[in-house]
């Protein structure tokens, strides 16, 4: 039988959930009314002027906000309401998951400020190992997924969630939007972004902690195998609905020495697929009472596919070769703070610089 403070904790964490989805439901409406007066966001305009505007978008959004799930909401909320192709919705969306790694990298970096000067580089290449991979696995993911979701048999493919939903979001959330709908649109989206960021947070903070010393004896040889490694990394971020809780907790981990690096390599890689499987359930949120509601989960659906099938690939047949090409090219990366910041320089300059080719390309 559970006492009374268990359960009044128990009522207070389940409040706090359903005040957290709430507001995260909320932002999306929000996001959703701005978005439409939005010039630079709106079918043509010079941040989703093409498939190329809309990755460089995801990928810087989700490195200024220091989480994807902003910006694939973003993407998908576009979508949903016909502002950008089915196409750009994908590749801003991947251009989320491409940015959302650098948290990884600001985390190391505070945990390293604290360490000693001898133990400082073991969690930033952890961090730069986590970027590379999420990059070497979505790329030719991505590619993948395109070739998925233009292909006439996935046009068939219509999932959403069901028109009662949709109703029952508007009745909650309708008089407010109408209340709100004559603001500046750009205040409405920002507005949204933020409470969207908010929401996550707070979710965020409603998952259990993952304490590293509960890794001390994490020398375990069942620690060192690949597939028991890889369904961990899937298993942690569905069950945290959060691929940044996920990666960042390797970060003490292997700072404190109860994980080794190179082990390490395979659980990102589930990690990377599993962060897709909760993106569903915001895809079919963002549906509801849409223009275009199956679209978002066909996008997930078609990145999952993509990515997935590299990461399964990748463990089943190339292993051993793309773990010692991850090594050695974060050796290289963090051999020295030159190159650590023309790292970090390239990770910003290239989505600005996609973002700018793109839009005078056209």
């Amino acid at each position: 039988m559970v006492s009374g403070p268990r359960a009044l904790r128990y009522l207070w964490t389940l409040a706090r959930l359903v005040f957290a989805l709430g507001l995260f439901i909320g932002a999306l409406q929000v996001i959703k009314a701005g978005a439409a007066g939005v010039e630079a966001l709106t079918s043509g305009g010079f941040l989703v002027r093409n498939a190329g505007s809309t990755l460089g978008l995801g990928w810087l959004g989700a490195m200024l906000t220091l989480s994807g799930s902003p910006a694939v909401a973003t993407a998908l909320t576009l979508r949903a309401e016909g502002h950008i192709s089915e196409i750009e919705g994908f590749t801003m969306a991947t251009g989320g998951r491409l940015g959302a790694a650098f948290v990884v990298l600001l985390v190391a970096v505070l945990f390293a400020a604290r360490r000693e000067e001898g133990k400082r580089m073991a969690p930033i290449s952890t961090a730069v190992m986590t970027l590379l991979i999420t990059i070497a696995m979505y790329l030719p993911g991505a590619t993948i997924g395109l070739f998925v979701l233009g292909s006439e048999r996935f046009d068939s493919f219509s999932l959403a969630s069901p028109p009662a939903f949709g109703n029952m979001i508007e009745t909650i959330y309708g008089p407010l939007i109408d209340a709100i709908d004559t603001w500046p649109s750009a205040v409405l989206f920002l507005g949204g972004l933020v409470l969207l960021v908010v929401s996550f947070k707070l979710i965020d903070a409603l998952v259990p902690e993952l304490d590293e010393t509960k890794f001390e004896g994490s020398r375990l040889e069942w620690l060192r195998r690949k597939w028991p490694m890889f369904f961990l990394g899937i298993f942690v971020t569905i069950a945290t609905m959060s691929v940044s809780v996920a990666l960042t907790v390797l970060v003490p981990l292997v700072g404190k020495g109860y994980v080794k690096r190179e082990d390490l390599v395979p659980y990102i890689i589930g990690a990377d697929i599993g962060t897709l499987v909760d993106k569903l359930l915001i895809a079919f949120l963002v549906g509801a009472n849409s223009l275009h509601p199956a679209s978002p989960v066909r996008i997930i659906f078609a990145e999952i596919i993509g990515v997935g099938l590299i990461g399964f690939l990748i463990m089943a047949f190339a292993y051993g070769p793309f773990r010692r090409m991850i090594w050695r090219s974060q050796r290289q990366m963090v051999k020295d703070r030159g190159r650590l910041a023309i790292f970090v320089g390239c990770l910003f300059a290239t989505p600005i610089a996609i973002i700018g080719l793109s839009g005078v390309i056209g």
